[in-house]
């Protein structure tokens, strides 16, 4: 395996690897040839490209936007994608960028806090009041950034486990709701045809995952939905009207859904989710150091984190949301060995040209509901195992940490099971408690500190945060 070179080159600089050249390169520098590159940056975008688009598409139809402003959306969320991806994956000078192949694209993580935010502000005031919240996360980030290490204590896996699978679990009510129709206040809404339309999309993406192979079982979300668009043709089941109409090039312009507005619960709200994404991050920071043999420090992980605040701060002002770490994308350079940074940054700038498009973006629009009910079952579904899994690492073993794991998880799922719960307390706590990422994690962190740190010196604390 190939070992860093001493020289700038190796550390995080480029180079290239002709066979005439005696210094060694290390892997994370390696500058591919085109016939490598470009198809290990498209395994990248087919790995990511429904986690990035999932955000504004929920959002967008929270809030009632129509088939342009969805577009918009959408162009905006791979815009700010491509950009952070770019600039995580270069670097600029000492300041932001781990120069690692390290995607950054709007978290899904964000979606439940800002639907409850959606929920409890005006008409017209919905996405101004995200934004400003979102905006707000971005300086705590920014803030909190070169500090996080030393917090990394307070989120073990038994806390990021938990709110991984809230994620997943709470947000599965969207795709359940896209496979009945998508529009709760249509007479046809949950008409057997859009039953039939999702499960069919779920079954073809099943069996390209079961029988596909290399880059086609990792494309297999795409292909159902590709194949699920086709077949709701003949039905009359797909509306091409917002492909006519988008434009074929154009940029998002600045605060294009309304000046930012700050309020108090929406912004303690998503700085909780914030500190959840900062996690995370770390995690596949660390994880992705191992995996490229380049040891992550706490310089790498401040720069990276910065990217993160940035892309959050500025995302909004041409409609990004909460940005941060793909893990599903780690997984493509773990499973590749793929770990040229410049593969990554290719898949960026591919982003960027896709959000500067519209009209490309617009394709995603023309995805008939109940296909993407299909498809979300598996993408919510998988990111709630995500969270198992981390809660696989968190000993379980411990009759404490049961405890901790089974309040938090009912505190989470309490907003899903009883949506009304909340209806009696305060405008700002409705905000905070009503999505179950919220109040989970609230709770995770609280019980943590209870068990784990306070007048316990004697007793081991939880494991600390890995990278696996």
């Amino acid at each position: 395996m190939a070992q860093p070179a001493k020289g700038p080159a190796t550390a995080e600089g480029p180079c290239s690897t002709p066979s005439s050249s005696p210094a060694p390169c290390h892997p994370v520098d390696e500058k591919l040839p085109a016939s490598r590159l470009v198809p290990a940056a498209l395994q990248h975008i087919a790995a990511m490209y429904a986690g990035v688009v999932t955000p504004p598409l929920i959002i967008g139809q929270a809030v009632g936007l129509d088939a342009a402003g969805m577009t918009r959306l959408i162009a905006a969320s791979l815009l700010i994608a491509g950009c952070a991806t770019v600039l995580q994956t270069l670097g600029a000078g000492r300041f932001a960028g781990n120069r690692l192949p390290f995607v950054n694209a709007a978290s899904s993580a964000g979606i439940a806090p800002m639907l409850a935010i959606a929920e409890t502000s005006a008409p017209g005031h919905q996405l101004p009041a995200i934004y400003g919240a979102v905006m707000v996360a971005g300086v705590f980030c920014l803030a909190v950034g070169p500090f996080f290490g030393r917090l990394l204590r307070f989120f073990p896996p038994l806390v990021t486990g938990v709110v991984i699978t809230l994620i997943g679990v709470t947000l599965m009510p969207v795709p359940v709701a896209w496979a009945q129709g998508g529009d709760r206040t249509a007479d046809d809404f949950g008409a057997m045809r859009y039953l039939a339309l999702a499960g069919f999309t779920l079954v073809v993406i099943l069996l390209f995952q079961r029988f596909g192979k290399g880059f086609v079982k990792q494309i297999a979300l795409l292909l159902g939905l590709f194949i699920g668009t086709l077949a709701a043709i003949p039905f009359g089941m797909a509306d091409f009207g917002a492909l006519r109409e988008a434009p074929v090039a154009a940029l998002p312009a600045p605060f294009a859904f309304g000046a930012p507005e700050f309020q108090p619960a929406a912004i303690l709200s998503l700085c909780i989710v914030m500190l959840v994404l900062m996690t995370e991050s770390s995690a596949g920071m660390l994880a992705l150091g191992e995996i490229c043999e380049r040891r992550t420090d706490g310089r790498t992980i401040t720069r990276g984190l910065r990217t993160d605040g940035i892309a959050t701060l500025l995302g909004p002002v041409f409609g990004g949301f909460p940005t941060s770490a793909f893990a599903q994308n780690v997984g493509v350079v773990s499973l590749t060995r793929v770990r040229s940074r410049y593969v990554v940054a290719t898949a960026g700038c591919a982003l960027l040209v896709l959000g500067a498009f519209p009209v490309l973006g617009a394709v995603v629009s023309t995805v008939p509901m109940p296909v993407l009910g299909g498809a979300g079952i598996v993408l919510f579904g998988s990111i709630a195992v995500s969270g198992i899994r981390t809660l696989s690492e968190a000993g379980l073993d411990d009759s404490s940490n049961i405890i901790l794991v089974a309040v938090a998880l009912g505190a989470g799922i309490i907003p899903l099971a009883a949506p009304t719960f909340y209806a009696d307390f305060p405008a700002w706590a409705q905000t905070v408690l009503g999505s179950g990422i919220s109040a989970g994690a609230l709770v995770a962190v609280l019980l943590n500190l209870f068990f784990h740190h306070l007048g316990t010196r004697s007793r081991h604390t939880a494991p600390a945060l890995k990278s696996s």
